[in-house]
């Protein structure tokens, strides 16, 4: 596992009484202790690989380099990542082999290296980055959030992170409170959006590809497509054309959701529609939508540790 004596001391202190993310624990993951994300300070990963079903402008012909981070400071109960979520799939690597991973997936010919649920790994993120940078990483840099998010913990990664994938779930703060135990949650992610497209700047594009920028996604949920309304005529007010908003029909019910019966369905495309139309209807032009079935459990990674582009640490 990773030694730590020699990179990044400072930074990594902040494990120590973790507060990378609004649920503000406090615990020593350093010393073993699992935050609210379900891990402790020991990066644990549980994909690696290009990944062909982002935004056009992220895979763009030959995938996105996605690293899949175990743990979450969210938890939703609508996951469709629950495997990893729960932080009990995966395997433990050092900053330095997560390092090599970013470089490795370069060489695979990723348009990016993107970092999917990285919130509770900032600290060995950051460290990692600045010596495959050092090592030769040029590709842009993505991070892909639920957008629970401190705005101190985003600022660590100021003039390392190039674009911006962050979710805005939910404008209702009951729904956020119901599904993901956050009933603070837009204010939260809104105020998490505003850093990252102040970071960012406007979007830039070279060849299809998003370079700088910042996508923000929204998943409808069943019967919500009032609340899914509302996301969208909000970030729209804030944020104009300096954003892109994804709007996704591809929420999979899976089994856990029995005992959600509400949400315990997949969106239909009159849903799907009607929001799209009324995202054009508000004049939001920089956007994407979803054609056909994206809600199949096909569309889920499988997250086996043993394949790819692991190797087992000595």
């Amino acid at each position: 596992m990773a030694s730590r004596g020699q990179i990044g001391g400072n930074i990594m202190k902040l494990l120590e009484g973790c507060k990378l993310c609004p649920r503000q624990c406090g615990v020593n993951r350093e010393n073993g202790m699992l935050g609210y994300c379900g891990v402790t300070a020991e990066v644990t990963i549980a994909r690696a690989a290009l990944h062909m079903w982002e935004e056009p402008c992220i895979s763009g012909r030959n995938g996105s380099g996605t690293v899949f981070f175990s743990g979450c400071p969210m938890k939703c109960v609508f996951c469709q990542n629950t495997q990893i979520a729960i932080g009990t799939a995966g395997i433990k690597i050092s900053i330095e082999r997560l390092a090599e991973i970013f470089l490795e997936l370069q060489k695979k010919g990723a348009h990016n290296i993107n970092l999917v649920t990285p919130t509770h790994y900032v600290p060995q993120i950051v460290e990692a980055l600045r010596l495959a940078k050092h090592n030769g990483l040029n590709i842009p840099i993505v991070y892909n959030t639920g957008s629970y998010e401190k705005v101190e913990t985003l600022r660590l990664l100021e003039g390392l992170v190039d674009v911006w994938l962050p979710d805005c779930k939910y404008f209702d703060n009951e729904l956020a409170a119901r599904y993901s135990n956050a009933a603070d949650y837009f204010e939260v992610a809104n105020t998490a959006i505003t850093e990252m497209v102040r970071q960012a700047g406007d979007p830039v594009f070279k060849d299809g590809l998003m370079k700088r920028g910042v996508i923000v996604r929204h998943m409808i949920l069943p019967g919500q497509t009032r609340d899914s309304k509302r996301v969208i005529e909000e970030l729209y007010r804030q944020y104009g054309d300096r954003i892109y908003i994804s709007i996704m029909n591809q929420y999979t019910p899976l089994s856990q959701m029995e005992k959600f019966p509400e949400i315990n369905r997949k969106v239909t495309k009159r849903e799907y529609d009607k929001v799209v139309d009324y995202a054009i209807s508000i004049n939001v032009e920089k956007a994407f939508i979803q054609d056909g079935e994206t809600a199949k459990e096909s569309f889920i990674p499988d997250f086996d540790s043993r394949i790819g582009i692991f190797k087992q640490e000595e």
